[in-house]
C-alpha cells in the first residue's frame, strides 16, 4: 500500500508565496521594476502584395496595443496591469499587506524583407491575435529621383 503524503493547506499557501517572492526578486534583477517581459511567437508572410505578419498578444485589449512602422522596421509594443486576488487586502492607512499587480509588456521588432507602404497599411486584433498587413512598395514608388549629368 502506497502512502500519500499529508498536506497542510497552510504549508501549501507558503511555499506558493516564497516560490512568487523569489520569482519577484528574479524578475527586478532584470529591469528593475515590478515588470513581466516576455517575448512572443511572430509569423511573417510574404503576399504578392503585402507582407503580413501575425502576432500572439493574449490577454491585451485594443487599447492596450500600439503598432508603429518606419522605413523597413515594425515595432509592436502591448502593455497591461496584471490584478491577481489576494487573500488580504488594504490596510487602514492605505499601505499595502500584500500586493500582487504587476505590469506584463510585450515588445517585437520585426525587419521586413523589402520596402513597404505606410499609407495603406491596417491591423486587426482578434481573438488575442494581431494582425498587420503591409503593402508592398513598388519600384516606382521608392524614395529615389533621377540626377541629370552635366
Amino acid at each position: 500500500m502506497t502512502r500519500t503524503p499529508d498536506f497542510d493547506g497552510a504549508e501549501l499557501d507558503t511555499f506558493f508565496d516564497r516560490m512568487s517572492q523569489q520569482f519577484e526578486e528574479l524578475t527586478r534583477q532584470f529591469d528593475g521594476t515590478r515588470t513581466f517581459r516576455r517575448n512572443t511567437a511572430v509569423d511573417l508572410r510574404d503576399d504578392p502584395e503585402a507582407f503580413v505578419v501575425a502576432i500572439d498578444l493574449p490577454g491585451f485589449e485594443t487599447s492596450d496595443i500600439e503598432v508603429t512602422v518606419a522605413d523597413r522596421d515594425l515595432s509592436v509594443d502591448a502593455e497591461r496591469e496584471l490584478t491577481h486576488d489576494t487573500s488580504e487586502g488594504e490596510s487602514a492607512d492605505g499601505r499595502y499587506v500584500r500586493q500582487e499587480r504587476r505590469t506584463d509588456s510585450i515588445h517585437r521588432s520585426i525587419r521586413l524583407p523589402g520596402a513597404v507602404r505606410t499609407d495603406g497599411a491596417a491591423a486587426t486584433y482578434n481573438n488575442g491575435v494581431l494582425t498587420v498587413t503591409l503593402p508592398k512598395r513598388t519600384v516606382e514608388e521608392a524614395d529615389s529621383h533621377r540626377i541629370d549629368v552635366e
